[in-house]
């Protein structure tokens, strides 16, 4: 369920804000282009550890104004955009990581349009590219094609959402400012409930409202939510965290990418853009000859230089963009720890990360529209429930080619359940509990391939799927936010700058992984002495005025 109606009369809602305001759609669209460094520091190496999107689009920018990017990645390119074909089955489609986008994501969407992928609508419960919503909670079914065809009680979940919101969050005013751009009134909201909220789980927000103090509503609404589904293990989480998501329509009409997420990243690699210094058709592909150098073990600072090594050997740079999930500087990537000041350090320390785990098969045909001559209803449907798989979603490409079903979608304590069986055992598991709500449909019979699954918290690059930050920790994500502004730095820890959706404010969300890259590449171009066009001001140049509210220490 969305939070509220929009009004199609209105700008679009976009991922403006509401901390960091600033038109990243805008600037990376500029006909001016993004800056410019001095002719000297032209072709200058600058190290990217990570492949996936955030490290993709911060090597493609830098390599658009003249510089040479080199990256560095541990597995394959693209990060948590991994897409997985079924054994014995190529081209076919399994979503391991992102796999739906808001349109709301405008300079996320502006990568997509470059490389030409096609999006198709997402089909989340209730959507109008589901056919069928199944709810399955406390052991009772509902069968629904949109959110009017079930009981009264989720009705009034969904009216006590939106009152929730616009009595504790301003709501309206907020979604309003944001469709404006108005930066001022999207401040002035922000900045009056940031200290309002920081302390405030998204559980505390709710049971403290009027209008979530029955149990069961605060129940119903955990398992069945809105906009992609159950939120309840986000009820942990910060207050804050949450408003972000519902503010900026991150969380409605998703997209999906045809034929895959990973295309996206892969095609930027493959890119040949205009470019500064470059001849004609340089893309990241053909700057890396042999492909993205292996995995960064060490990184540390030697006089003026950042210096990277890997099992292959080290090597110097002016300066490096670094996108891992910000706990595997405290783990697998051995981090000098007077690269960053000690406050910076505390956040990377206090991190939270949230699990997730996915189980997918590949079945014959998309037999789950068959409808069901004694019910006249299709014989399955995407499914919410509270039993193990917590959602399951349904993927066609006509009645004819194979199905794909993501037989389970869960997060943290659902996702720590299976994360130590086997996938075989996984999938049994899944079918056990589907069987309990469609007793009469058998989907072991229909699969055609060995399943495929992933459990994020256990990837050895990962350790988590993205980070949800708990309440009081507003001071530790700003913190990460505000690194690539470095002017007020001692000289040894300048040149280094961190991007990802860990370091956003919205983890979880492409978007957020993209933005900061931006902001890393407008911290490098400052770093070599370059800048950007009197049009076309950067993040880093609108930052004064906009800069994320601080909060006492």
């Amino acid at each position: 369920m969305t939070a509220l109606a929009a009004d199609l009369s209105e700008p679009p809602i976009t991922m403006f804000g509401p901390d960091f305001p600033f038109a990243y759609d805008r600037w990376v669209r500029h006909p001016d282009g993004l800056g410019s460094v001095p002719a000297e520091r032209l072709g200058t190496p600058i190290a990217v550890v990570g492949g996936g999107i955030s490290g993709l689009v911060a090597a493609y920018e830098l390599m658009r104004l003249g510089l040479r990017p080199v990256v560095f990645e541990a597995e394959q390119l693209g990060g948590r955009m991994r897409t997985a074909s079924f054994p014995g089955h190529p081209g076919t489609v399994a979503e391991l990581g992102a796999m739906r986008f808001p349109p709301s994501a405008t300079t996320l969407f502006h990568y997509i349009d470059l490389v030409g992928l096609k999006t198709r609508p997402f089909p989340n419960p209730l959507a109008p590219a589901t056919p069928h919503t199944v709810v399955d909670v406390n052991g009772t079914r509902h069968f629904a094609q949109a959110a009017e065809d079930l009981p009264t009680m989720y009705q009034e979940v969904y009216d006590a959402w939106s009152k929730v919101l616009e009595e504790g969050a301003d709501f309206s005013a907020m979604e309003a400012a944001i469709r404006r751009r108005d930066t001022a009134m999207i401040k002035s909201l922000w900045n009056r409930l940031v200290p309002l909220l920081d302390d405030e789980s998204f559980y505390g927000f709710l049971a403290s409202s009027s209008a979530f103090a029955s149990f069961r509503h605060r129940e119903v609404f955990g398992q069945v939510g809105f906009g992609s589904g159950g939120w309840d293990t986000d009820f942990p989480n910060s207050m804050l965290e949450i408003l972000r998501v519902v503010y900026t329509g991150a969380d409605d009409r998703h997209r999906e990418l045809v034929g895959g997420a990973q295309q996206l990243p892969l095609r930027l690699w493959q890119h040949t853009p205009r470019t500064v210094h470059w001849p004609a058709g340089t893309s990241l592909a053909s700057l890396h000859p042999g492909g993205q150098r292996p995995a960064v073990t060490r990184i540390s600072r030697s006089c003026e230089r950042i210096r990277v090594e890997t099992a292959d050997g080290a090597a110097e740079f002016a300066a490096a963009v670094l996108t891992p999930q910000v706990r595997l500087l405290l783990s697998r990537i051995d981090t000098a720890e007077d690269l960053f000041p000690v406050d910076v350090w505390t956040a990377i320390e206090r991190t939270h990360y949230m699990g997730g785990s996915k189980l997918f098969a590949l079945v014959d045909r998309p037999f789950w529209r068959d409808v069901d001559e004694r019910t006249g209803r299709p014989a399955m449907g995407m499914t919410l429930t509270d039993r193990a798989p917590r959602g399951v979603y349904l993927f066609d490409e006509g009645p004819d080619a194979p199905g794909v079903m993501c037989l389970s979608y869960t997060w943290n304590d659902d996702s720590l359940k299976v994360a130590a069986l086997p996938v075989a055992e996984r999938l049994d598991v899944m079918l056990r509990h589907l069987r309990r709500i469609y007793p009469d449909v058998d989907v072991r019979r229909r699969i055609i391939a060995p399943p495929v699954a992933v459990t994020w918290e256990t990837e050895p690059h990962f350790m988590g799927a993205f980070k949800g930050n708990l309440p009081g920790q507003y001071r530790y994500q700003r913190r990460l936010f505000t690194h690539f502004m470095q002017d007020a730095l001692p000289e040894h820890q300048r040149g280094i700058f961190l991007s990802g959706d860990d370091v956003s404010w919205t983890g979880g969300f492409a978007e957020g992984a993209v933005t900061t890259a931006l902001n890393a590449v407008w911290g490098v171009l400052h770093h070599l002495g370059g800048g950007t066009p009197a049009a076309n001001p950067g993040p880093g140049d609108a930052f004064p005025s906009i800069a994320p509210i601080e909060l006492p220490c």
